[in-house]
């Protein structure tokens, strides 16, 4: 699993022209899923952006967790995460999920990091053209790869 967590002030994802989820601060998270990932891959990504701790202290240092500062999470399928452009200039999406592979994922993902995180998890739709705003906080973005613990 590729995760690209972006701090947020605010963030909307919107499917033909209908607001499907909106957050306030907290985090925007960009999900692709690859058919060689398993429960145990969003377990240890579940952990760790729950944890992660990149939200200012009263000193202003990156010391809080999402848990901590009470914040929101928005989860957007992404498959273009897995884009390979090795050859040529047109990538290719080999490597993605396949829907019926990786659906049930996205959803134990965001289900176990409402768990963690104690508040319901905003989504957007599996496989829609959706249309993604908000507003970095930072700017502060981090990319997770679950093939890369180490």
């Amino acid at each position: 699993m590729r995760a690209v967590i972006q701090r947020v002030k605010h963030a909307s994802v919107t499917i033909e022209g209908q607001v499907k989820s909106a957050i306030k601060e907290g985090y925007l998270i960009l999900l692709g899923i690859c058919e060689e990932d398993n429960i145990e891959d969003v377990d240890w990504l579940v952990k760790k952006i729950a944890n992660l701790r990149v939200f200012n202290d009263d000193e202003g240092v990156m010391n809080r967790s999402i848990i901590d500062v009470q914040g929101e999470a928005l989860v957007v399928s992404q498959f273009t995460l897995y884009a390979s452009y090795k050859k040529g200039n047109r990538p290719s999406w080999f490597r993605a999920g396949s829907h019926e592979h990786s659906i049930p994922l996205y959803e134990a993902l965001c289900h176990a990091l409402s768990e963690a995180i104690g508040k319901t998890v905003g989504t957007g739709e599996f496989g829609a053209d959706m249309k993604v705003e908000l507003l970095n906080d930072g700017p502060v973005t981090i990319c997770m790869d679950t093939k890369n613990k180490e």
